[in-house]
């Protein structure tokens, strides 16, 4: 089952890369996995559990690159925590949303009613409080030092997230340089 749930989550990703989440039918997701609509169903029970399974996974995801950017050399664990976050919520909506709490049309929600934790038995994704909760502490378990310069530098990409500057399509530039002048002052 694992492998058919990962299969479905990558399906239900490309779906929504195609069309809103309100036009996204179980049974289209099936078929781009490849396996029955029972499967999915067995898998995720309803619609909301897929769309609660695929926001967790997203935000893990986020959180695995953090992890790998904090393992660069100390100077460079901010800039590679911002780089890190403003191409991640480029790539992906999903993270962009759950970064920024802004819930576009089209995207699925997360469901923070409580006991909604429906038949999956999933927990909502993190809120964006959560996640710069969660940053914060992985930054402080590497280097407790370092905690608040990558603090920083989240933010600084957040900042960039929500307000591109016009015409960088690079990746991250301006946060970079940012970020860059942040940490040089701070320490």
């Amino acid at each position: 089952m694992p492998r058919a749930r990962q299969a479905l989550l990558e399906a239900a990703h490309r779906v929504l890369e195609d069309q809103p989440w309100q036009s996204v039918r179980m049974a289209d997701v099936a078929a781009s996995a490849g396996v029955s609509r029972q499967t999915l169903y067995n898998a995720f029970g309803t619609k909301e559990g897929l769309a609660g399974a695929l926001l967790r996974r997203a935000a893990a995801d986020y959180l695995a690159g953090v992890d790998r950017a904090l393992t660069a050399p100390g100077p460079d664990r901010p800039a590679a925590l911002a780089l890190w976050t403003v191409r991640a919520a480029r790539r992906d909506v999903l993270v962009r949303a759950l970064l920024t709490g802004h819930w576009g049309d089209g995207l699925p929600r997360p469901d923070r009613r409580p006991g909604s934790r429906g038949r999956t038995g999933g927990t909502p994704p993190p809120t964006p409080e959560e996640l710069l909760v969660l940053v914060r502490e992985r930054a402080a378990a590497v280097s407790p030092g370092a905690a608040g310069r990558c603090e920083i530098a989240y933010r600084i990409a957040l900042s960039c997230v929500i307000a591109p500057v016009p015409g960088d399509d690079a990746a991250g530039t301006w946060a970079l340089r940012l970020v860059r002048e942040a940490t040089r002052t701070t320490g």
